[in-house]
């Protein structure tokens, strides 16, 4: 591969959503980008308005409605769709992916596959291996060796108004790091790099659960104390859960671990956060998500993840809580009851 700054050829991303137009913008300060859309109409916004949705791009990005051409065209790709709609995508550019691409996924959830004659509601526990993060997917469904992903506090709209920044880039090969920090890292936004791709991944998709219950306090009007409560106790849950799953602790204590958890359970930008704030201010959930322009991913990982930590009998009680309310009909004031008379004895004990 190119040398640092030296390359220069066009890389792709799938989704045209507001990360996949951040990261589009990223990319764009160091080579020219095109960007895939199913639909025709946002592909012509743009090519003729410079916008995805109304989100301004670079003028190096360029809109493209085939897939084939783009794995022609690309040998570094960003696949960045939610988890609902990543097996579709990627069954569909499968068979044009090659083993000298790059795949670096920016989609923090899980896939699950059961038998036919099965469905997630029926199951009472899942096993890993009938769960995938998507890099996982990526490796099952195509011939891509070299596979990468994106973590870490990237809410959209504040890459897209230039603030400061960063993530971490995550593989298995060192060279697909060397090449996502090549191409992502500029002045105002800076790329770590983490060998523990599952790890990195896990840290993604289980801080949503934690965000939904952090904006659902936030929402039922309790401050600080409660949350850092919530974020600390939050964070042991998720490496218990990681290290069931195959992640390594030191993944769940850097940026995309406890920074991506600290943004995500603070902000309002996150559509986790956001959900469970509006479940306390008393809206449904049909109606919440209805309503949603994107998907708040945790919705579906409090499901799948409740599934698995009864499969591996897993200390989790936030994400019990938060299923229980959710799909249970148990009120948010009972939950937090049961939270705060859970117990816990050692702060630390997974060291």
């Amino acid at each position: 591969m190119a040398s640092n700054n030296t390359y220069n050829q066009p890389v792709g991303i799938i989704g045209a959503g507001s990360f996949g137009c951040a990261v589009a913008n990223i990319l764009a300060e160091n080579v020219p980008v095109i960007m895939y859309a199913r639909n025709p109409e946002v592909v012509d916004e743009i090519n003729y308005k410079g916008s995805s949705r109304g989100i301004a791009l670079s003028e190096r990005v360029k809109g493209h409605g085939d897939l084939e051409q783009l794995a022609a065209t690309c040998e570094v790709i960003f696949p960045v769709v939610p988890s609902g709609n990543f097996r579709e995508m990627i069954t569909k550019v499968g068979p044009f992916l090659k083993p000298y691409h790059i795949l670096i996924h920016g989609t923090k959830g899980f896939v699950v596959e059961l038998p036919e004659d099965q469905n997630l509601e029926e199951v009472k526990f899942l096993r890993k291996e009938e769960v995938f993060t998507m890099s996982e997917l990526i490796r099952r469904e195509t011939s891509v060796v070299r596979i990468g992903c994106l973590a870490g506090p990237n809410l959209a709209k504040e890459i897209n108004e230039h603030q400061p920044a960063a993530t971490v880039v995550a593989s298995r090969f060192d060279e697909v790091i060397d090449m996502g920090q090549q191409l992502l890292k500029s002045e105002r936004f800076r790329v770590y790099g983490n060998n523990d791709l599952i790890g990195v991944e896990l840290c993604g998709v289980l801080k949503n659960i934690i965000a939904i219950a952090a904006g659902a306090l936030s929402g039922l009007g309790y401050g600080e104390n409660t949350r850092g409560l919530l974020i600390s106790r939050g964070m042991v849950e998720m490496i218990y859960l990681g290290q069931a799953l195959g992640g390594n602790v030191k993944a769940f204590l850097g940026l995309a671990g406890v920074g991506d958890l600290v943004a995500t359970c603070t902000s309002r930008l996150s559509r986790n956060y956001s959900l469970g704030f509006r479940l306390a201010q008393g809206e449904t959930l049909p109606h919440i998500l209805g309503s949603m322009d994107e998907v708040a991913e945790g919705v579906n990982t409090i499901k799948i993840t409740k599934r698995l930590a009864d499969n591996y009998r897993v200390r989790a009680p936030i994400t019990t809580m938060l299923h229980q309310v959710l799909y249970e009909d148990l009120p948010l004031e009972e939950a937090l009851q049961y939270l705060m008379k859970y117990p816990f004895i050692q702060d630390i004990d997974f060291l």
